[in-house]
């Protein structure tokens, strides 16, 4: 079971002409959004990864080695989708997160670099001795 939701969105770190998004559907049943590009790629990002990597403030902090390490964050999913213009989307979490900016590039370049990102997030949870 999934909910389509269609609307174009783009972030820092990601190359400056990435592809438009063309399609993006939100899978409840596996807390997966997917997001497709004009140049044929298709990305499944967890809803876990998307909330322990947000684009906010919260997360991210305001400089560099200011962010916050995520934890149990498992179980979280995605309640709503919003439009930020024609360049992103806001994605509201069911823990109450929704400060996130996340821009199509940002998208883009999560998909690209996903593997990278999350292994890097499980060590440093586990040098935390956090939890999922």
């Amino acid at each position: 079971m999934h909910d389509p939701v269609s609307s174009p969105a783009s972030a820092p770190a990601a190359p400056a002409a990435a592809p438009s998004p063309t399609d993006l559907v939100l899978h409840q049943a596996s807390n997966r959004l997917e997001v497709t590009f004009s140049d044929g790629r298709t990305f499944s990002l967890t809803c876990e990864f998307l909330r322990v990597h947000s684009p906010s403030a919260e997360v991210r902090g305001h400089g560099p080695g200011e962010g916050t390490l995520q934890v149990g964050k498992r179980e979280v999913t995605i309640t709503d989708i919003e439009p930020v213009g024609t360049y992103a989307v806001k994605l509201v979490f069911s823990d109450g997160h929704d400060t996130g900016i996340f821009s199509w590039a940002l998208l883009y370049d999560y998909g690209l670099n996903q593997d990278t990102m999350w292994a890097r997030y499980l060590q440093r949870l586990d040098a935390a001795k956090g939890s999922r």
